[in-house]
């Protein structure tokens, strides 16, 4: 299977699934417990129907909308995601650059494997920085302090991590950072050579927003460990207002998904709340951002942007997000699985088919705009 086999996101995960060793697989892969939530996540789309217009001269669609005070060519981005030098060694900078061509945003995590810095001097997208909430509020303060220093444009705090999630897949390959693995992990690695060769030969794993902080590198501290031991469960409202007066910019909340806590989040000034259940990776069971998102956006959406992610695998899914009124989808897996099947030009054929789903979508809904869409286009079956 080739990258030009590729047409949907299916495609991206079976030649992914060819080339990762599988602990990396299943860690792109995974979600906790059962993976109901994540099954939810996609299904949740399909028990709501488009209802198109016709006549209408679609013959030009504008995709672009403004997030958080973002102008962005499209109305989806690439969300956060930790570790990704693990898919290819190209990591952050081929996603980075795959959405700075489509004129799009793209997140950094604090458990990214390229420095904020190198990717803000290099790519010329707007960029949004995403940490948690640590014991030492100093350190969330230097994160924060680092960020505005390197000119990011936005702050994300995850609020739904504040421990880590039960991910079965992981615990049976013994997939850890640093490795752990079981002996069937091990094989598995075996089995795909070319991974283990592009990793010893290229730029070293690092987690370059963590190093100065966490040591990672004698087997000291694991990404587990990491959550246990240094993320705050005790975090409140009152420790994000201060974080958001002191950020002084635009500062949203990640895995909000209720609407008293969207209007929580308004309530102490941010510009933002993506709807999250972590792509299904931390409480399994909990319901879909996709199944809650009107609800929020009654709440709070004329006084914050809310936008969601999980489950996201085709346009019709951005444009049904979009009729329901949230402003921009984020996508997670869609862009992994291509990334780890080719690099930057997996990311870059992803993400432009996403492009043309969206557009050839409108135009077949009768819309010429973002702002056209509206819950008169959907009935829930």
């Amino acid at each position: 299977m080739r990258l030009s086999d590729c047409h949907n996101h299916h495609d991206f995960r079976r030649l992914a699934q060819r080339r990762l060793p599988g602990p990396i697989f299943n860690y792109i892969d995974g979600a906790a417990d059962d993976e109901t939530t994540h099954r939810r996540n996609t299904s949740s789309f399909e028990q709501c129907d488009l209802v198109p217009n016709i006549l209408r001269g679609a013959q030009e669609v504008d995709t672009s909308v403004t997030v958080m005070g973002q102008k962005l060519s499209v109305p989806f981005y690439c969300s956060p995601t930790a570790l990704q030098r693990l898919f290819h060694h190209r990591g952050e900078h081929a996603v980075a650059a795959a959405a700075a061509g489509l004129g799009t945003m793209f997140g950094v995590s604090s458990l990214g494997t390229v420095s904020l810095e190198e990717l803000r001097r290099k790519h010329a997208t707007p960029q949004v920085y995403q940490f948690y909430f640590h014991k030492d509020r100093g350190l969330n303060r230097a994160m924060m302090q680092r960020a505005k220093a390197a000119g990011v444009e936005v702050m994300m705090l995850t609020v739904d991590s504040i421990t880590g999630g039960n991910r079965e897949r992981d615990k049976r390959t013994g997939f850890s950072i640093p490795f752990r693995l079981t002996l069937g992990g091990m094989m598995q690695f075996a089995m795909k050579p070319m991974w283990g060769i592009n990793y010893v030969t290229h730029e070293r794993f690092r987690l370059p927003q963590l190093e100065e902080h966490v040591d990672m590198g004698n087997s000291t501290m694991s990404i587990g460990r990491y959550f246990t031991d240094m993320l705050d469960p005790s975090m409140n409202w009152d420790d994000v207002s201060r974080m958001v007066q002191e950020w002084g910019g635009p500062f949203c909340l990640k895995g909000v998904m209720s609407a008293e806590d969207a209007r929580q989040a308004a309530d102490i000034g941010c510009a933002g709340v993506i709807l999250s259940n972590h792509g299904g990776r931390q409480l399994d069971g909990s319901r879909s951002a996709f199944d809650q998102l009107a609800e929020v956006v009654d709440a709070a959406g004329d006084r914050l942007d809310v936008m969601m992610d999980g489950g996201v695998q085709r346009g019709t899914h951005v444009l049904k997000a979009l009729s329901l009124g949230a402003k921009a989808v984020g996508l997670g897996r869609y862009y992994l699985y291509p990334l780890a099947a080719a690099g930057q030009p997996g990311v870059e054929r992803a993400l432009g088919l996403m492009r043309d789903e969206v557009v050839r979508g409108m135009k077949l809904m009768g819309c010429t705009s973002i702002d056209q869409l509206s819950r008169s286009n959907l009935r829930q079956r």
